[in-house]
């Protein structure tokens, strides 16, 4: 029968993110009990004893709320204590099977959404063959685990929160009565989708196979491609109410160590209910880049890309639930590279990289510049005597530029929200009948079209997809400054925005890295695919503990 619950004067959050509230009421899935037994109470005690270390250390006290927080060894106790804790017979998916195996009752806890039945029958079966006298020592928990309980990966606990968040995280509990302990078996299948190819880095040559959103299986993917013993896989728990699984990734003999320990350190720093929106908000609790509209993290949905940075020297970042991982450090150079350049050989590969230079540039400077030239016509050389509008349409031109803008974010927005067969059919009819109608209308110049759609294609082609929103708001603050103060603004926030990016850094990398600090060496491998046989050292921007990748 479960007890009233004693309210706490501050908050604590418990191992498994749950929280002890003040006097507002609000409820918390640990509380100390008020009556019970000594133990309860003694620990109701030392908790109040160190309330004041835990402002200091809060990690140390969840640790310390971790096993103080035992395992009841009677059944009753320890289904009220579920049903208080995790909503037994409250929540349909929270599930207890009840048995008597060999002389001695048992119980299943598990969540119905996660659990492989083929395992958990496998496992009953085997337990079903057990004489009545089979478990007659003390220790039958021991019993259980050293010899009739088939499944590989199994461990056993006497803590309470521990018990509850593996069995969220989808394993099963074993626990027998009158014994203060649990196994954790891992019996779980997560709902996942096969990997295919990424949306946003295709290839047309090479893997087709992407992360998805199921953690164990983007480790796999990354651990087919590196069977290196020095690589690591370090999990943490991100969330006091979700608990989020986060994953940081390095080949320990490469990985400079002061980077690793720096974003473990930030990780376990986060202190918040959740990150449902996984990667994002993760990145958004750990780098606090603020209003700033540049990424500062590579994102990718590449196992492959991942493996090579890996062998670099760079250290990634998986999150449960998303399907694309977190490369660091990361700079302005590394926003723009892409998959294919290295699919090819190095000829194309060169060509290929500076075609889509060419693009990001375009996307950037090309509006503005025309703008700049229409208004400022004693700036244009000679030869660029065809730049200009000869007529400047109903609406002043920095309007059309404006409206052509935000036309395309809508376009791109309807085509995220509109259903599959239909995004063709409403492309082409907002981009053909509307830009023709407006054109014809006398609304548009066609010049403004024109130089738009190649902005367009050029974010598009940006291979960063925040990158390339990023340089449409530049674009935006461009075309403002052009019309406000003409070349003097141009050349201002030009002026700015470089100055800004070269101040900017990414886990201590300088942004601008190789231009800023200038590394030659570095500089030719951005401009140029080099064979690979010619790239013998590591980029210094990583500072790896081995700087060559192959002999001399």
């Amino acid at each position: 029968m479960a007890t009233p619950l004693r309210s706490v004067g501050k908050i604590e959050t418990t191992e498994h993110g749950s929280m002890d509230l003040d006097n507002a009421g609000h409820p918390g899935l640990f509380r100390e009990k008020d009556e019970g037994n000594e133990q309860q109470k003694e620990h109701g005690r030392s908790s109040e004893d160190h309330d004041h270390s835990s402002e200091i250390n809060p990690s140390s006290s969840e640790q310390a709320r971790k096993h103080q927080k035992r395992i009841p060894d009677d059944l009753k106790s320890w289904k009220a204590l579920l049903t208080e804790t995790i909503g037994l017979d409250k929540s349909f998916e929270v599930q207890v099977r009840e048995m008597t195996f060999g002389n001695r009752r048992i119980a299943f806890l598990f969540l119905s959404v996660f659990t492989k039945d083929t395992s958990l029958t496998e496992i009953i079966k085997r337990l079903s063959y057990l004489e009545p006298d089979s478990l007659m020592d003390h220790d039958a928990m021991h019993t259980f685990l050293e010899r009739y309980v088939p499944a590989v990966q199994i461990k056993k606990t006497t803590s309470f929160p521990q018990m509850i968040d593996e069995v969220l995280m989808g394993n099963t509990a074993f626990y027998v009565d009158g014994e203060p302990a649990a196994l954790i078996i891992d019996a779980k299948a997560y709902p996942a989708r096969t990997p295919e190819q990424p949306s946003l880095e295709k290839v047309v040559r090479g893997s087709q196979d992407g992360f998805t959103e199921t953690l164990i299986v983007n480790v796999a993917l990354i651990r087919r491609r590196l069977r290196d013993p020095n690589l690591r896989f370090e999990m943490h728990k991100v969330g006091r109410r979700t608990q989020t699984d986060v994953c940081i990734g390095y080949i320990d003999d490469i990985a400079n160590t002061e980077l690793v320990e720096s974003i473990r350190d930030k990780i376990k720093a986060i202190d918040i209910d959740g990150i449902p929106l996984a990667d994002k908000q993760l990145e958004e609790m750990t780098v606090k880049s603020g209003w700033s509209p540049f990424p500062l993290l590579r994102y990718t949905e590449r196992p492959d890309v991942v493996a090579a940075q890996l062998l670099d020297g760079s250290v990634t970042v998986l999150v449960d639930t998303s399907p694309s991982a977190i490369l660091l450090p990361t700079t302005y150079f590394d926003l723009v590279q892409h998959a294919e350049e290295n699919r090819q050989n190095p000829f194309m590969g060169t060509y290929m990289r500076w075609v889509r230079y060419l693009g990001i540039l375009a996307s950037l400077f090309l509006m503005p510049l025309w703008f700049l030239y229409n208004e400022r016509q004693f700036l244009r050389p000679e030869w660029l005597w065809f730049v200009g509008a000869d007529q400047a349409g109903a609406i002043p031109l920095i309007l059309q530029f404006i409206i052509a803008e935000i036309g395309v974010d809508l376009l791109r927005l309807a085509a995220v929200h509109t259903p599959a067969p239909l995004v063709t059919a409403m492309s082409l009819l907002s981009a053909i009948l509307i830009g023709d109608i407006a054109v014809k209308t006398g609304l548009f110049i066609n010049e403004v079209i024109l130089y738009m759609a190649i902005s367009a294609i050029g974010m598009f082609a940006t291979p960063s997809y925040e990158l390339g929103l990023a340089n449409r708001i530049i674009r935006l603050g461009l075309l403002l400054s052009v019309f406000f103060f003409h070349e003097i603004g141009f050349v201002l926030l030009t002026t700015f925005v470089f100055l800004y990016l070269a101040f900017e850094r990414s886990f201590n990398a300088p942004y601008l890295w190789p231009f800023l600090p200038f590394n030659a060496t570095a500089l030719r491998n951005i401009v140029l695919r080099r064979p690979i046989s010619t790239n013998k050292k590591r980029l210094s921007l990583y500072r790896a503990k081995k700087n060559r990748k192959q002999p001399v």
